[in-house]
């Protein structure tokens, strides 16, 4: 049975379209998907995301214990900032990609995607032993609601006091939002600007009443997993289990800024990721633009001259684009004359660089 969120009575008064994502029960749309899509272009939206998991990695060591366990350089995070990082297998692997905040000199929050942070904890747990650092799943314990868009400052202004201008992006801080204490961030997974509120449990659903009625003047809008989906499609942002896998390494996704060798210490996945960290992928990730109105969708191959030349990770239709749109890994070298095999008909697409779309700052 899916797990509900804090949220569940909400979504079902506002007539969500529920479904199971990661053993939750989390809303799929509210209304119009376009809609919710657009509104966080134009305006702002709001998510529930509380199935993902917060990891809590503290002691004397922690710094050091995380710099093991993952890619990054997490000792040299400072206190206040967060940052993208991956956990890999022993052989460079992506278990998962991951946000961790630094909390305070020695606490670390390690936010992991809902299908992984019981393994994530685990790994965690495990690569933890030896450093004077404990590792906590307290998952089970928060509520994350992000509101996203260009209004989403001028909207969460209204209910804290907090420095939300002086809050820079990747960076989060302790505040009072609507009477509720939660942590708030600054980074999100839509390509807009906007916030992460952690909450306990217990304050998720007054804290969303009070955001939707402060957005109200600002056209507002709940928005559901459908909506996020192309929104951080649009914005080129990788997804778990589609652009990363286990069978792929941080430079096959395009992504090995992440991993920092020049960290003090080894780090788990080091032996394998330092030899290839300079040569070239077999495939890369790029995205694509469909010339006609079918959509490329995830599994789908691309092909040159009839040749299968890469596989589609995601695709939907672009509401900003006007034009269906995927990300897919490709033969490196290869950069026109594509198509993608979608049931039997090749349809032509054009090749172009990622993100689909960049917000104006």
């Amino acid at each position: 049975m899916s797990r509900p969120t804090p949220l569940r009575d909400i979504h079902e008064s506002l007539g969500a379209t529920l479904t199971d994502f990661a053993g939750w029960l989390m809303p799929l749309r509210y209304g119009s998907e376009s809609a919710e899509h657009n509104a966080v272009r134009e305006r702002a939206g709001l998510f529930d995301l509380s199935h993902m998991g917060e990891i809590f990695v503290t002691g004397p060591q922690a710094g050091q214990a995380l710099d093991h366990a993952l890619v990054g350089h997490l000792s040299a995070l400072a206190v206040g900032r967060a940052r993208y990082t991956m956990i890999v297998n022993e052989q460079g692997g992506v278990l998962d990609d991951l946000i961790v905040y630094r909390l305070g000199d020695e606490e670390f929050m390690v936010v992991a995607n809902a299908s992984n942070y019981p393994m994530v904890a685990a790994r965690l747990t495990e690569r933890a032993s030896g450093f004077g650092a404990s590792v906590e799943d307290r998952s089970d314990q928060y509520a994350l609601i992000a509101v996203q868009g260009p209004k989403a400052q001028e909207i969460l202004a209204t209910l804290t006091d907090a420095d939300l201008e002086g809050l820079k992006y990747y960076a989060g801080l302790p505040g009072t939002v609507a009477g509720a204490e939660a942590l708030i961030a600054r980074t999100g997974y839509t390509g807009e600007d906007g916030f992460e509120l952690f909450v306990a449990n217990a304050d998720a659903a007054p804290l969303w009443h009070a955001l939707t009625k402060a957005g109200e003047p600002y056209g507002l809008l709940p928005a559901g997993l459908s909506s996020r989906d192309t929104l951080r499609l649009e914005a080129g942002m990788p997804l778990y289990g589609n652009e990363l896998n286990a069978s792929l390494t941080p430079f096959d996704a395009g992504l090995g800024r992440v991993v920092k060798f020049d960290k003090p210490g080894d780090f788990v996945g080091r032996a394998a990721l330092e030899p290839v960290k300079d040569v070239p992928p077999r495939r890369r990730l790029v995205g694509l633009v469909a010339t006609g109105r079918r959509v490329p969708r995830h599994g789908f191959p691309v092909t040159k001259d009839g040749v299968v030349v890469g596989e589609v990770t995601s695709g939907a239709p672009s509401q900003t684009l006007g034009k269906p749109i995927a990300m897919a890994y490709v033969d490196t070298g290869i950069e026109e004359g594509l198509a993608v095999d979608i049931r039997g008909s090749q349809e032509a697409v054009d090749l172009v660089e990622l993100p689909f779309y960049r917000r104006n700052k």
